[in-house]
């Protein structure tokens, strides 16, 4: 009978032992309940490229005293410019209409009802200079072919990739150089590199604005200086840190 006990006891004591394993393995320890020292940080690369592109906006506006023959006139001289900016050198897949509009205009005077004064329409169109030397000779040619609205332009990069990975190792080495500053300064180091973000990239400037330009000397050439652009990147990361 004390042996059958010895055992139940023991059994009892099995039964207990296994238990608190179990609740022991289930239940992390104080060594496991870690909170790691990590760093949240942002830095950003730059680098500056000469543009070999240019996009640029124009277009023709004229008006008349119907709809329709405002419509002819218009379609009559936008011909005219889509011509010259071919014989200019610019293919056909890098001119777009970019808008076309037709809308009546009324002349206001006080205490009267509007009064229609004419028809205007509009054929706007983005042109990409695939060739920035030939850029100042397409807007002469476009101007002198009856272009009466010339709306902005904007300088790119046909291939940026270079110049983004060059920034991204700038990126790079910026934000690893303040972990080691933050780390070194709360004494601590840098133990690992837990999560990586990248934001940014190409960054082409705004469009300038240009005023419309009326028919010029073909002697006269339109002078266009593309200047630099810049390419930037922005990094985040979050770096664990360690005694």
């Amino acid at each position: 009978m004390k042996s059958l006990l010895r055992a139940s006891a023991l059994g009892l004591l099995l039964v207990s032992s296994a238990g608190s394993a179990a609740l022991a393995q289930s239940a992390p320890s104080a060594d496991t309940i870690f909170q790691a020292t990590t760093l949240n940080l942002s830095a950003y690369g730059e680098v500056r490229v000469v543009p070999d592109m240019a996009s640029i906006g124009m277009g023709v506006v004229t008006e008349a005293a119907t709809a329709a023959g405002a419509l002819r006139a218009n379609a009559a001289q936008m011909n005219k410019v889509m011509a010259a900016l071919k014989a200019a050198g610019i293919a056909a897949k890098d001119i777009q209409t970019s808008g076309l509009s037709l809308n009546a205009q009324y002349d206001y005077v006080e205490n009267q009802p509007p009064k229609l004064r004419a028809y205007q329409a509009s054929n706007q169109v983005t042109v990409v200079i695939q060739d920035l030397t030939k850029l100042g000779a397409a807007v002469d040619a476009t101007v002198n072919a009856g272009a009466n609205q010339v709306n902005g332009i904007s300088f790119g990069v046909k291939n940026p990739e270079a110049a983004e990975n060059a920034a991204r190792e700038a990126a790079a080495r910026a934000l690893m150089a303040k972990a080691d500053l933050y780390a070194r300064v709360t004494g601590y180091k840098v133990s690992r590199l837990v999560s990586l973000s990248e934001s940014g990239g190409y960054s082409a400037p705004q469009p300038m604005p240009m005023m419309a330009m009326a028919r010029m000397d073909k002697a006269e050439s339109t002078p266009v200086a593309a200047g630099e652009m810049r390419i930037r990147v922005d990094v985040s990361g979050v770096y664990q840190l360690a005694r």
